[in-house]
């Protein structure tokens, strides 16, 4: 397909314009305009851009893209590396970024839900972006969660709370989302998962008794551009590769 019939696409199926973002979402740099072969990441670091030149990719998908709010706009260093390296290609990249965490379908916070066994009751959060929950598997103890989370991601999460205790009704929202954990506790919740934490949250989950689970950044956000890499490639016959750059955060 064309590449422009694809952003048009995806633009529609994520509702982009429903949402206030800190970055583009959609076609950032344009490459050859015919699309045979996909590849999905989570990043557009160079890595991965690399990575996608080798197995001949016309377009990457990812969910953290560029020319984010705030940032240095002059293209130079790091950012001039990327983009010239997708020029030269000729590839071209999509991002999407809050739109891709919220879809019902292939988001990154009901793709992790379906991994972790959770089951969405409702949202809450910035443009109803967090999920609230329970365990399908009805209540387990933070430890027996903590093992769970940990062999379905393949990574170790960093657990605040006592061990013991019963977890049964659950909030959770993928990447940098600890500032949706007040209002979790709020909702009364007996855990909050995200990708990270900082010191701050330590005291707010010992002092409010709500488990606080940081189960990594990147870990947490392989499944949405992956689950939207497959329905592509499925709905319009395109190639389509995961390909994951490791990070620890």
């Amino acid at each position: 397909m064309r590449l422009n019939e694809l952003e048009i696409y995806l633009n529609q199926l994520l509702n982009t314009a429903r949402f206030h973002d800190y970055c583009p979402n959609g076609l950032q740099v344009e490459g050859r305009n015919e699309v045979r072969c996909l590849v999905s990441g989570v990043t557009a670091s160079l890595e991965l851009l690399e990575a996608a030149v080798a197995v001949n990719a016309d377009v990457i998908l990812v969910h953290h893209g560029y020319f984010w709010r705030g940032e240095d706009p002059c293209l130079i260093g790091m950012k001039r590396r990327r983009i010239a390296f997708l020029v030269k290609h000729n590839m071209g990249l999509l991002s999407y970024h809050l739109p891709l965490d919220a879809h019902p379908e292939f988001g990154n916070n009901i793709q992790l839900a379906h991994r972790l066994g959770f089951v969405e009751t409702g949202r809450f959060g910035e443009q109803n972006i967090a999920m609230l929950g329970t365990l399908q598997s009805g209540a387990l103890n933070l430890k027996a969660l903590q093992v769970t989370i940990e062999r379905t991601l393949g990574r170790k999460p960093l657990v605040i709370g006592n061990e013991a205790k019963p977890v049964q009704r659950m909030a959770w929202c993928t990447g940098a989302a600890q500032s949706y954990f007040e209002e979790a506790i709020q909702l009364g919740v007996d855990a909050f998962v995200t990708g990270e934490i900082s010191e701050r949250t330590v005291h707010t989950a010992r002092e409010s008794g709500v488990a606080f689970i940081s189960a990594g950044h990147h870990a947490t956000e392989r499944y949405g551009v992956q689950a939207l890499g497959e329905h592509i490639s499925q709905k319009f016959g395109i190639a389509h590769q995961f390909i994951d750059i490791d990070s620890p955060v």
